[in-house]
């Protein structure tokens, strides 16, 4: 799924009004598994000039970027700190770590031929789901729209739920973040 769905999911489930650390903690861990992609992906085209179709084509599959992904995407490494922060009873891990799986869980069932070892370290076998968040061979065309509805249906269960002026302003950009693609693409590929 999009990142940005994933954060509008992460503090739509572990996000507290009135709680500003643990819904930054649920911001935080919908972010920590493809916080190193985008490390990753940054460094290789804004500082290094890598073309996007080696970064995407070759690099994202190397096995020196599988093993980073494996890290930050083991349902395993996850669900063992999800364990510990409901017995630490601590809000806080239980957000951030809570976060995390659901991310994971959600990359699980919609990734076709780009998911990670969700089971290292006990084995990097990677599951190929047979829906895919974008792919339209996989579903895509269904797959993509339902999550930009859930999201803006998220967006406004958030707006209700928090009445900051900054948090409003956080949950109008990732709405809009969301479902700008979708838009620009039905417009460009609406008559075919």
């Amino acid at each position: 799924m999009n990142t940005p769905a994933h954060l509008i999911f992460g503090m739509t489930a572990f996000g507290r009004a009135g709680q500003a650390k643990v819904t930054a903690a649920a911001f935080a861990g919908s972010l920590l598994p493809d916080l190193s992609l985008y490390l990753l992906v940054g460094w290789h085209l804004q500082v290094l000039g890598t073309s996007p179709n080696v970064v995407f084509g070759q690099l994202y599959f190397s096995d020196d970027w599988q093993s980073i992904f494996r890290m930050d995407n083991s349902i395993i490494l996850w669900g063992v700190a999800l364990v510990w922060a409901f017995m630490a009873r601590s809000p806080l891990l239980i957000a951030l770590c809570g976060a995390a799986f659901l991310h994971l869980g959600l990359d699980f069932a919609f990734h076709h031929d780009d998911g990670r070892a969700h089971f290292w370290p006990i084995t990097n076998w990677i599951f190929e789901s047979p829906v895919s968040y974008w792919d339209p061979a996989q579903y895509g065309k269904i797959v993509g729209p339902v999550e930009v509805a859930l999201s803006l249906l998220c967006c406004a269960i958030l707006w209700r739920r928090f009445e900051g002026i900054w948090m409003r302003g956080l949950i109008t950009l990732l709405g809009a973040i969301e479902f700008a693609p979708f838009l620009i693409f039905a417009i460009m590929f609406g008559g075919g």
